[in-house]
């Protein structure tokens, strides 16, 4: 994979909203996120308390413009459109959309049918994210996923016939049962799928929120995932077949054709703000000075959550003021994610003199290939990217 300098995304702007949908039909074994397997779901009152929340947050969020909603879970298809379409019309009261504004849901192949996704366009969603993780029979059952692989397809014929045209797959490499054939092969067979945008991340199972099942497995010698080196040369063809089928790489696990990056995602990385609603939901405010900002985490338990709302009370599990000093390396870290870089004068503006050192610790990873500094901007090359960790702590 050649090392280009990649066309210009456009700037996202500073503003999004995440509503986090906490419901399952089944909890995956590697799975860390606030979820849980849940029946019946509680439509209605979940998104009462989501909207009870809304009006909380709106007194320290100063109504703006989002460019961007993001219903991310759990499966937000499982959630009745009605509800999806009563929060998103309190979310376009509070924050109106901005023109062009993308709104996603995020889609499990056995939770999906074109009725229930037009439902979601009539509600005002334009994005759907199909959670696929591998077309491989074996390697969906080792992820306890609950679809078969020909669903996967299916979701994204529903979505087209539905009226999106921004369709994301999501595809999971490293997992028990992989190899790189078998990893090529998902590659593959989601790129016939002719969708705008694949997210492409490794099975991980360590640093995460809670220990998993999997990850208890593994340690006690029931479950044999890949290698390090192994799942390495993984990512690496799936990364090649990837761009080899017209995707172009704008994130360390993320492909898209021109204009199609996710920009909820994009805001992320670029350190702009956004509220998050729900069960396990983040929301960051930055100063105004864009120095520094704070940072809440909500309960992770849906019925401690809801009954903190229904009791008029945030629902939070910590908030944190966020100085300088860890806004600049937070900038670092995601900006260096990004094939684009990180701008150096938007790092100086933050720390100056953690800038100008940087600057020189540069000159080894530069000439080992790792790192360019170009027109302004400090990018990783794809070999630089994939030891990205490792080379963000040398210039930090």
């Amino acid at each position: 994979m050649k090392d280009e300098v990649p066309p210009a995304i456009p700037p996202a702007e500073p503003f999004g909203v995440y509503v986090h949908f906490p419901y399952c039909l089944s909890k995956c074994p590697y799975c860390d996120f606030a979820s849980v397997a849940a029946a019946p779901v509680p439509h209605a009152r979940y998104a009462d308390a989501v909207l009870a929340e809304l009006r909380l947050r709106a007194l320290e969020f100063p109504s703006r413009p989002a460019t961007s909603v993001y219903l991310g879970g759990g499966t937000p298809s499982l959630w009745d459109p009605r509800e999806v379409a009563r929060v998103l019309a309190a979310l376009q009261e509070a924050f109106p959309l901005a023109a062009e504004a993308e709104v996603t849901i995020e889609a499990n192949p056995g939770a999906s049918d074109e009725a229930r996704f037009a439902a979601y366009r009539e509600a005002g969603a334009n994005r759907i994210s199909v959670g696929g993780q591998s077309f491989q029979p074996a390697v969906l059952a080792a992820l306890g996923r609950v679809h078969r692989e020909d669903e996967i397809g299916r979701a994204v014929g529903a979505a087209r016939r539905a009226g999106f045209g921004n369709v994301s797959v999501d595809l999971i490499y490293g997992a028990p049962g992989h190899s790189p054939a078998s990893v090529r092969d998902d590659a593959r067979r989601a790129l016939d799928l002719a969708t705008e945008h694949v997210s492409a991340y490794a099975l991980t199972l360590e640093h995460l929120a809670v220990e998993v099942p999997m990850a208890r497995a593994r340690a006690a010698g029931h479950v044999e995932v890949p290698g390090d080196d192994a799942q390495a040369e993984m990512g690496a063809a799936v990364r090649d077949e990837l761009v080899r089928g017209g995707l172009r790489r704008y994130e360390i696990s993320n492909f898209a054709r021109p204009g199609r990056e996710s920009r909820h995602n994009l805001l992320y990385w670029r350190g702009f703000g956004y509220i998050g609603l729900g069960t396990g939901a983040s929301g960051f405010v930055r100063d105004a000075d864009g120095r520094g900002g704070h940072r809440y985490s909500n309960r992770r338990d849906p019925p401690g959550w809801t009954d903190d709302l229904e009791a008029g009370r945030l629902p939070e599990r910590e908030r944190e003021h966020v100085g300088p000093d860890e806004i600049f390396l937070e900038r670092l870290f995601t900006g260096l994610r990004l094939t684009e870089g990180a701008e150096v004068a938007a790092l100086a503006g933050i720390s100056p003199m953690r800038t100008e050192a940087l600057l020189q610790r540069l000159p080894p990873l530069a000439d080992g290939g790792l790192a360019v500094l170009d027109a302004g901007r400090l990018r990783l090359t794809h070999r630089g990217m994939e030891l990205h960790t490792a080379v963000c702590a040398r210039l930090a």
